[in-house]
């Protein structure tokens, strides 16, 4: 069959929903992808290497805060969704999305185990007529350099016999607001009959679709996205450190700062940068320009003040400690939250578990408090949530608010905490503990004094 002849083959199948779409990776990012494709109707296999993931998708569990149960076992009871340890099944599907994870090697260079592992498992079964589309974060090249070659070595050839394209992933765990649905999706192919059809397949289940030029374009400009978040927090960041030497709030002069209409955007300080995309993304393009004898220094700056929040956010409570003649060693500290963001239970490369490490060091004895959090490895030793109550408020010698998580309620935290650190601004008025925050004066409750 002649290679237009399987472009139009292919765009037909996609355009009726007869295609079947195969996710390589069911975590994160590849299940609400499975989930968005399935629901408009282009049956979809996920491929996962957990036994129980897959166990639990097949019966309807969902194990992602983004995906209900009751939206997974609809589509898993239809026939539209199944997932599968078997790589074998990807021989069934015309499109194959893979959905790995990248993370970094302990020198900071990119890991591409994953990549290298999915993309070999595609071509073990891959066929003509097929479409891969990687969407896992990498430096710009990978697509072109590394995936290509590799799916080539089975003899067919990229742009006549299947496409190749990429497509980087948007997802924001817990955001209500935007979803895979409605988050722009960028696009860019091999070849133009690559890019075709990759921007057809996933026109037919997210609203907008972005077409840039390339690959090498559409993986640059997901780390830039993030590039961008990272020096600017790094830059608030800092601000927030030359606030507190200044005695200033940090929080009211962002406030202020957010007044001017045009040319401030809002960054926040923190205690560090977690997540799977910011505090990783920027180093795999700075690896990348080492390649190319190129050094990268607004990356590696931000990345160096970012990285250092958790010693500071810690200081912080060394500081708290010690105006009420306490020592870190042998105070009980309680880290209020350990995933990486509000709401989520996603704890990758969270900063509470730095900020728990530091104070551990320093002899501090450490509890946490999580609502979405059962259990965490700290060290070499396992944590389990603790409950959040008044007698555990009152026994900590000092609370650290690590993530703000909204089911918190923050007031009965103020009434019976003595000491709250505050890196998150999530306490307003304080009902009766001394709070402070990541910069600048700490507050009191009405009345009180507090020990020079």
């Amino acid at each position: 069959m002649p290679a237009m002849s399987r472009h139009e083959a292919l765009l037909s199948r996609i355009q009726s929903h007869d295609a079947v779409v195969g996710i390589i990776g069911l975590g994160y990012v590849g299940l609400p992808l499975g989930v968005a494709f399935s629901e408009v109707g282009l049956r979809t296999i996920g491929l996962d290497v957990s036994a129980s993931v897959v166990e639990g998708i097949n019966s309807g569990r969902s194990h992602i805060l983004d995906v209900t149960s009751e939206r997974l076992g609809s589509l898993t009871r239809s026939g539209m969704l199944e997932a599968t340890v078997d790589p074998g099944r990807l021989a069934e599907a015309d499109a194959v999305v893979i959905c790995v994870p990248t993370p970094l090697s302990k020198t900071d260079d990119p890991d591409m185990s994953y990549i290298l592992s999915a993309t070999e498992a595609v071509k073990q079964h891959l066929r003509p007529g097929q479409l891969v589309v990687l969407e896992s974060t990498t430096y710009p090249g990978t697509t072109r350099e590394m995936v290509l070659p590799m799916l080539e070595e089975s003899g067919l050839v990229a742009g006549e016999d299947f496409w190749l394209a990429f497509s980087p992933e948007r997802v924001d765990p817990g955001n209500a607001t935007w979803h895979i649905g409605n988050t722009p999706k960028v696009v860019g192919g091999l070849t133009p009959a690559c890019h075709r059809l990759a921007v057809a397949l996933y026109g037919e289940a997210i609203e907008t679709v972005v077409e840039v030029s390339s690959p090498e374009a559409a993986e640059l400009t997901k780390i830039l996205e993030n590039t961008f978040r990272a020096v600017n927090i790094g830059l608030v960041n800092e601000m927030a450190v030359i606030s507190d030497r200044l005695g200033i709030d940090v929080w009211e002069v962002i406030d202020a700062a957010s007044t001017k209409p045009y040319g401030f955007m809002r960054f926040f300080p923190g205690p560090g940068l977690g997540g799977h995309c910011i505090p990783v993304d920027p180093h795999f393009l700075a690896w990348k320009m080492k390649t190319l004898h190129y050094r990268t220094r607004f990356i590696e700056l931000a990345a160096e003040i970012n990285a250092e929040m958790p010693r500071y956010v810690v200081e912080r409570v060394t500081e708290a400690l010690n105006r009420v003649n306490k020592s870190v060693n042998g105070s009980r500290v309680l880290l209020l939250g350990m995933s990486y963001k509000p709401d989520v239970d996603d704890v990758r490369e969270s900063p509470a578990f730095d900020i728990a490490h530091l104070l551990r060091q320093r002899g501090a004895t450490i509890e946490y408090h999580d609502p979405y959090v059962a259990q965490v490895r700290l060290d070499e030793s396992m944590l389990q949530c603790s409950d959040l109550t008044a007698e555990g408020l009152a026994a900590a010698d000092a609370v650290v608010i690590t993530t703000d998580h909204r089911v918190v309620d923050y007031g009965f935290v103020t009434e019976h905490a003595s000491i709250i650190v505050d890196p998150r601004n999530a306490i307003g008025e304080t009902r009766g503990a001394v709070v402070y925050p990541i910069a600048g004066p700490p507050r009191l409750p009405a009345g009180s004094l507090l020990p020079v």
